[in-house]
């Protein structure tokens, strides 16, 4: 009996464990999709009934403090992806004489990958653990009760406008982060490793496609409601006080950028199978 016991713990913890990862994962998908539900349902009534109003007021608001905000420093990091691309690929293009090469694979990675995946991950660490913190400490305020006392649902009055604010955002940083990574790349092309001005541009314009700009752009979009959608749903699920502040903030970094990796990988296979990318 003595003997058993052990064995048997060490056999059931990490089932356990499994378990409820495996719980935790559901529960969070089903959050997601609960929150997705009524903001898309708000967002409809909003346009289809006048006695539902948007709140354009707090949509620019969030725009301004989730998008105007993070252009500089989605500027600064893209830019140096640029950069940092065009010096590590170079070396080995060089061995085969195409070092104008450069142009063609920065444009393809900035526009495919990683022009919407570093707007992605900037504004995770910049805006989306700020709406966690700034709902959870409401939740903590007692100020969603206050909303829910007085007839006026959370969802609408505060999700909507961050989710959409946070879609629409991103999709214009990545188009400042595609540009600033290829226009950091052709810097660099054209100043140190000797690339002609017009051979750079014609390479970039010949490789890319509307079809690269159109899919970085897409995943985009759906990468925003992601980083809306986490950061919403752990402001909304906090609990403890001040402490539950802080762990909404930290988990909604994580799991943004893990559930923004994981889509980039399902919409890139997806578009790969298609011949889109």
């Amino acid at each position: 009996m003595t003997t058993t016991a052990p064995r048997r713990s060490l056999i059931s913890r990490p089932i356990e464990g499994l378990g409820a990862l495996v719980l935790g994962v559901f529960e969070f998908i089903g959050a997601l999709y609960w929150l997705l539900h009524e903001l898309l349902g708000w967002t409809w009534r909003s346009v289809v009934k006048h006695e539902v109003r948007f709140g354009r007021a707090a949509f620019v608001s969030q725009m301004v403090r989730v998008g105007v905000r993070s252009i500089s420093i989605v500027v600064l990091v893209s830019g140096s992806i640029g950069l940092i691309l065009a010096l590590q690929t170079a070396p080995s293009l060089e061995q085969f004489g195409q070092v104008d090469k450069v142009a063609n694979l920065v444009g393809v990675a900035v526009f495919r990958e990683l022009g919407p995946l570093i707007a992605a991950i900037v504004l995770t660490g910049f805006a989306g653990a700020s709406i966690a913190a700034e709902i959870g400490t409401m939740v903590v305020g007692e100020e969603i009760e206050a909303l829910e006392s007085m007839g006026l649902n959370p969802v609408r009055f505060l999700v909507v406008p961050r989710v959409i604010a946070s879609a629409i955002s991103l999709v214009l940083l990545a188009v400042i982060a595609d540009l600033s990574a290829v226009f950091a790349g052709g810097a660099i092309g054209i100043l140190q490793l000797g690339i002609p001005y017009e051979v750079y541009k014609d390479n970039t314009i010949q490789q890319l496609t509307s079809s690269d700009f159109l899919t970085g752009l897409f995943k985009a979009g759906v990468f925003g409601t992601i980083l809306g959608l986490i950061a919403c749903r752990n402001g909304l699920a906090v609990s403890g006080g001040a402490a539950g502040v802080g762990k909404a903030t930290t988990d909604t970094v994580v799991q943004t950028v893990v559930t923004v990796i994981f889509a980039d990988l399902f919409f890139t296979a997806l578009f790969f199978n298609l011949g889109l990318g």
